[in-house]
């Protein structure tokens, strides 16, 4: 597996041209590739920043962007707002002030037909019949320090490889494991791209054998007419989720999505 993270140029909010930015600075495209494009700079393309001096209240921002929220004061060190958006649980909602020149960025709107809408960009663009596509952000995993990398939405491949039916190397059935290839592929773009101020919002993963081309249209495993629009096969109902003891057991505040 081949990572290339790409250097552009400054992107700058409120609102700035991302079909453009991805024309000039992906200069190749090879057939099965991946691009990891950074949540940011495609909330900044539909113009989801808001002036820092214009919100008094943060949290009020937060609760308005979050499905779910946790107060603050429930938080240790009171950091941060923890948040359910998307079927993702976040702090403040994905909101973020770094690189951001004085706003605050929002997450993207419609990530899937946002990730759609790119994967057809650039497969015109490069005439590629096979690629795909993510739309990442950086995230927390409980009991780790330190950031990784997230799939917010992606298009053009099987999320998914499953294990479940097939036999190990002794001969034992595998009951449950699934690899999330998404969230994976965008961990190690986001460890390419970086944190601070390298200014590599993209990344081009190549050589990745392991994954199938073609969703979500076609023959998927969860049926021909799965509709990523609708549903992201990697989310998980608490009711079903192994961590659902722990998700459930929060006395969660509804935000205002």
């Amino acid at each position: 597996m081949i990572i290339k993270p790409i250097k552009t140029r400054q992107f700058m909010p409120p609102k700035d041209d991302l079909f453009a930015l991805l024309g000039g600075a992906l200069e190749e495209v090879r057939e099965k590739s991946i691009i990891v494009i950074t949540s940011k700079i495609v909330s900044i393309g539909q113009g989801r920043c808001i002036k820092i001096e214009d919100v008094p209240d943060k949290d009020s921002l937060i609760q308005k962007e979050a499905e779910l929220y946790l107060p603050r004061d429930k938080v240790p060190g009171g950091y941060v707002m923890l948040t359910m958006k998307h079927g993702v649980m976040i702090p403040t909602a994905g909101i973020d002030e770094s690189n951001a020149k004085g706003y605050y960025i929002l997450w993207p709107e419609k990530p899937f037909e946002t990730a759609k809408k790119i994967y057809n960009f650039i497969k015109k663009e490069f005439k590629v019949k096979k690629l795909g596509v993510i739309i990442s952000d950086s995230h927390t995993v409980p009991l780790r320090w330190g950031t990784m990398g997230i799939a917010f939405s992606y298009w053009g491949f099987w999320p998914l490889k499953d294990y479940r039916g097939t036999k190990d190397i002794f001969g034992r059935k595998m009951k449950i494991s699934q690899l999330n290839i998404a969230d994976s592929l965008a961990t190690a773009g986001v460890l390419a791209m970086g944190e601070g101020k390298e200014q590599t919002p993209l990344a081009i993963i190549e050589d990745i054998p392991f994954v199938k081309f073609g969703l979500p249209t076609g023959d998927h495993p969860q049926g021909d007419n799965f509709d990523f629009l609708k549903k992201n096969p990697l989310t998980i109902d608490r009711k079903e989720d192994i961590y659902g003891p722990l998700l459930n057991a929060i006395k969660w505040k509804k935000g205002g999505k």
